[in-house]
């Protein structure tokens, strides 16, 4: 398998035994626990009689440079899930740790600090700005932690490198192709190097070659040693997974 952080050199994540993220200190990647460990998370919407159940006692375990893939149809529970995973949606019951950290156990600043600094997103659609080149949309996410100026542009045109558009970094978002888009957010939510990489649907909107081709560079992330879920129903998806969860009716079952 093709080494895509060896592609561009210094922009391979290199870990210390902890750093500091705005007062959190991370653990060491060389960890013996799971990287993401979620028990019993349950969140349900609605009131009264109209109440739904959307995750009914939900456990997860992922390994440091695991890729998992989450399964199921639309509604099945992928996105939520995904969300309370990554901090976004708070879940009714349960917990969630991440590289040892309870997130709802940091005071807010610190579990926004932990969030903005050490948990990459690629969602469905690509969300650039358009009124940014890819470049700028890149590092963007580095001006976030607090990078900015030369470094960040560095950086940037070092994702892009990566993901094979460099020739592409100085145009607008919205000049772009679907698939050129969804390589510019992958690249931006990796520049950062985050201990987790979250992915939801991130092919559902490209052709299965180019599917098939985005897949590939996120494999290519997980075996840099982040570890990345993946909620889809992309097969292109499954055949890169080092493991299968399917979601059904809120509950895993297989």
């Amino acid at each position: 398998m093709w080494n895509a952080w060896a592609h561009v050199g210094s922009f391979a994540p290199i870990w210390k035994a902890t750093r500091s993220v705005c007062g959190v200190v991370t653990r060491s990647r060389l960890m013996s626990e799971p990287a993401i460990r979620a028990r019993g998370l349950t969140k349900s919407v609605g009131g009264g009689g109209k109440r739904r159940t959307i995750l009914a006692g939900v456990d997860v375990d992922a390994a440091e440079g695991e890729l998992q893939v989450i399964a199921g149809r639309s509604g099945s529970g992928k996105t939520t899930l995904m969300g309370i995973l990554g901090g976004l949606v708070a879940q009714d019951e349960g917990e969630v740790t991440i590289f040892g950290h309870r997130l709802d156990l940091l005071d807010d600043a610190g579990r926004r600090a932990f969030i903005r600094q050490s948990i990459g997103w690629v969602f469905q659609a690509s969300g650039l700005l358009p009124n940014l080149t890819a470049e700028e949309n890149v590092a963007l996410a580095l001006n976030m932690t607090g990078l900015y100026g030369e470094e960040a542009k560095r950086r940037a045109r070092q994702a892009l490198d990566w993901v094979d558009l460099g020739n592409r970094a100085g145009h607008l978002s919205n000049e772009l192709s679907g698939g050129e888009q969804q390589r510019v957010a992958l690249a931006r939510a990796v520049v950062k190097e985050p201990l987790l990489l979250l992915a939801d649907e991130p092919t559902s909107q490209l052709d299965t070659e180019t599917a098939r081709s985005m897949m590939r560079f996120i494999r290519d992330v997980a075996d840099s040693g982040t570890t990345v879920l993946v909620a889809t129903h992309d097969e292109a998806a499954r055949d890169v997974a080092d493991k299968l969860i399917h979601l059904e009716d809120g509950r895993i079952v297989g």
